[in-house]
């Protein structure tokens, strides 16, 4: 049986007459990698809000290692590290010291962790440096740090690579690979960069508009993420009714005013290239490819960019 380490039902968050979060409904298995994908106000940070105890919700439930009553859940969510919008941090003190006031605070008695900690993240060397004098890279580290010293079975990052530059991703990236792989951590991620989620999740919800629209697995997103041709042309009404009217069941997505991508009869380019000619189409791009992340969001998404 699948170990169910956290479940809402039907959580809803409204301010006003304004639905942050509309009847949600998500569960996360025990050693998985949740991508949390959604455009800025979809309810990503108010979600996460929600499950680390920030936020009351207006309605709804949920179980968290398999407790649901309030003071249960008050008690296991010392399982649960998170870093949820800006850092939470002590700027006129030192890496270290912010560390161990953290441990304290939680009830770690490891001494040794902080200095762990801050190995692992890339700051050892600045560890007697005040926070107030770090990069925003350098914070977001120590605040992954932070999350860490309880030692948690489900991590929560809110845009966890806000401010790294490639080689701290890629550091990070291989981070939580280990944590998830190594140390059994079970983590929920939210991020702009979606490609760097493809990477490193193994399964995806997608929020639009306060309600989750998709969930989904990496081998089913693989599977979605199918080839398309890409037609660009001035003439994109009369290409679509070529289209329409000469290829059987055609499926096709409209990007602009100028493309669309046709993702049937992906094996049959050359013949509907040699159409689009004969009908005195001229095309600015004609090119057989397949669909990433970025775009599969934006097509169920209906085009919102900003994820």
């Amino acid at each position: 049986m699948e170990n169910i380490i956290l479940q809402t039902h039907g959580i809803s968050v409204k301010y006003g007459n304004f639905p942050a979060l509309d009847d949600v409904s998500i569960r996360l298995k025990s050693k998985h990698i949740y991508g949390f994908i959604g455009e800025n106000g979809a309810g990503k940070t108010t979600l996460m809000k929600v499950l680390t105890g920030l936020l009351y919700p207006t309605s709804g439930t949920f179980s968290l290692f398999g407790k649901s009553a309030p003071s249960d859940i008050l008690k296991v969510r010392r399982n649960i590290g998170s870093t949820i919008e800006a850092p939470a941090l002590y700027p006129e003190y030192s890496a270290y010291r912010n560390l161990e006031l953290q441990r304290i605070l939680i009830g770690n008695p490891d001494k040794e962790i902080c200095g762990k900690l801050l190995g692992m993240v890339g700051l050892a060397e600045v560890k007697d440096k005040k926070v107030r004098k770090f990069s925003m890279g350098m914070k977001q580290r120590l605040s992954i740090a932070m999350a860490l010293v309880g030692k948690p079975r489900l991590l929560i990052l809110d845009e966890p690579i806000n401010g790294l530059d490639p080689k701290n991703i890629s550091e990070l990236r291989g981070l939580l690979k280990r944590l998830n792989e190594e140390d059994d951590v079970t983590l929920f991620i939210s991020s702009h960069i979606l490609n760097e989620l493809y990477l490193l999740a193994t399964d995806y919800y997608i929020i639009h508009k306060g309600k989750i629209i998709e969930s989904l697995t990496h081998d089913e997103l693989d599977e979605k993420c199918r080839q398309y041709i890409k037609i660009k042309t001035s003439d994109l009404l009369k290409c679509i009714t070529v289209i329409e009217d000469e290829l059987i069941d055609a499926k096709y997505t409209v990007v602009d005013d100028e493309t669309l991508h046709l993702f049937s009869h992906t094996d049959r380019a050359e013949g509907i290239a040699r159409l689009l000619i004969e009908n005195h189409i001229v095309t600015k791009e004609f090119s057989v490819t397949e669909q990433s992340l970025e775009e599969y969001f934006l097509d169920i998404t209906g085009g919102d960019s900003d994820a």
